[in-house]
């Protein structure tokens, strides 16, 4: 059976969220979230989320402080702007997010019902290794109890959709390797 959103070989991977939709680009951090977004084809507006943003406008008020005494904030503000385009905005929203919690992967599907959104995950498989030079290479490592705990419970995550069972909630989950989206994504939300 042809899956409309796998390519040919060496083809752009291609995911149909529809208009009005949450699309969380999830995986480890140093997965490759950021990379994806910004290689991102669409085939229209949308509300690009990525927490880089937010630490990007916090680094610049507060460029004396070490980013570890505001990255609570930063997480609350990119939760928030999520929150608040799911519920106030027409266009599509797309995500970065490593969801890597069920709690959060909770809260995101209620940011969508609550937007009347359908939620979709586009999750990025990265084994550790190669996450953890993702992240070396952008100059972004994250503590490695942090880390380690990202990879506990991405390896449950991964073993589930492996397994073929669903996350509970999410109307459609695509799982990409790193290597399949090298190239780019493609999100067609006009049917």
């Amino acid at each position: 059976m042809d899956d409309p959103n796998v390519p040919a070989a060496g083809g752009v991977p291609v995911v149909r969220p529809g208009r009005r939709s949450l699309t969380v680009v999830a995986g480890l951090p140093g997965a490759g979230k950021s990379t994806v977004l910004t290689k991102l084809d669409c085939d229209g507006p949308v509300v690009l989320l990525d927490s880089e943003q937010v630490r990007d406008v916090l680094r610049r008020w507060l460029p004396a402080l070490p980013y570890a005494w505001y990255r609570p904030l930063v997480h609350l503000v990119h939760r928030s702007r999520i929150a608040g385009h799911c519920l106030f905005s027409s266009r599509p929203v797309v995500a970065h997010e490593p969801a890597t919690r069920a709690s959060t992967r909770v809260l995101l599907l209620l940011f969508a019902l609550l937007g009347a959104r359908r939620p979709v995950l586009v999750w990025l498989q990265a084994e550790a290794g190669q996450a953890r030079a993702g992240q070396r290479a952008r100059g972004r490592v994250i503590r490695s109890a942090s880390f380690h705990r990202h990879v506990r419970r991405t390896d449950r995550v991964q073993r589930r959709l492996r397994e073929g069972r669903r996350l509970r909630g999410w109307r459609q989950i695509h799982v990409f390797t790193r290597r399949e989206v090298a190239t780019g994504l493609r999100l067609r939300t006009r049917g």
